[in-house]
């Protein structure tokens, strides 16, 4: 019987390019005067093209950004800090996110989050979706200071939510870090399909976050 649902955060709750898209898009806004002789839609291309699906921190986003472009009057440093202050308000879920964690919640089913990335920045994002107010444990890889697909992280999340590995599914997008990664320990994963990692195949996909819902009912069929 699956007695929790662990969740990856970027790409599988928060829709991050919907979100990098409007954030980039207001960054451009807050400092046209510097960036006036660059066409928005050029430079929101570029960002876009250069975060790598979120795979390049952004530091070297800036750096090559302000490199290609010639910019003398912003650094690297400025731009990062106005993404890490700013990008919490542009965060969107991916449809039905909270109707699935309030579904999950009204059958009692324990909650968590596993992440990559910074604490702080991670945080605020997931208040930003509220998503916090469902959690029972969340783990942060800064301060855990252990990442996906490492199984230790995952066992610590079991412990947390004193469940068995075989009771908890995993939902995430990437196949490494979240599907693998989560299955080497012995919990089902759940892949979040995601277009960028091209022609990746796994038994149990969903598309619609409410999908995972099957799986808790095909899970609990198949143990009774």
């Amino acid at each position: 019987m699956i007695r929790a649902v662990l969740f990856d955060l970027d790409g599988t709750l928060l829709d991050r390019r919907q979100s990098l898209e409007q954030f980039i898009h207001d960054q451009y806004n807050r400092f046209t005067s510097h960036l006036m002789n660059i066409e928005k839609s050029e430079y929101c291309s570029r960002f876009l093209e250069l975060d790598n699906n979120g795979y390049t921190w952004k530091d070297k986003v800036y750096a090559t950004l302000l490199s290609e472009y010639n910019i003398t009057t912003l650094t690297p440093e400025q731009l990062l800090h106005n993404y890490i202050t700013n990008f919490q308000h542009h965060c969107i879920p991916f449809q039905n996110m909270h109707e699935l964690l309030q579904r999950l919640t009204q059958q009692n089913i324990k909650i968590g989050i596993i992440t990559n990335g910074f604490t702080d920045f991670q945080m605020n994002n997931l208040r930003a979706l509220n998503i916090h107010t469902y959690t029972n444990t969340i783990l942060v890889s800064e301060a855990e200071g252990i990442k996906k697909p490492h199984p230790e992280i995952f066992e610590r999340a079991l412990k947390k939510l004193d469940v068995k590995a075989e009771e908890c599914l995993y939902v995430g997008d990437h196949p490494e870090n979240d599907i693998l990664g989560s299955e080497q320990v012995g919990i089902l994963g759940v892949w979040k399909r995601d277009s960028f990692w091209g022609d990746f195949e796994h038994s149990r996909v969903v598309d619609d976050l409410l999908e995972v819902l099957s799986f808790l009912e095909i899970e609990a069929k198949t143990r009774q």
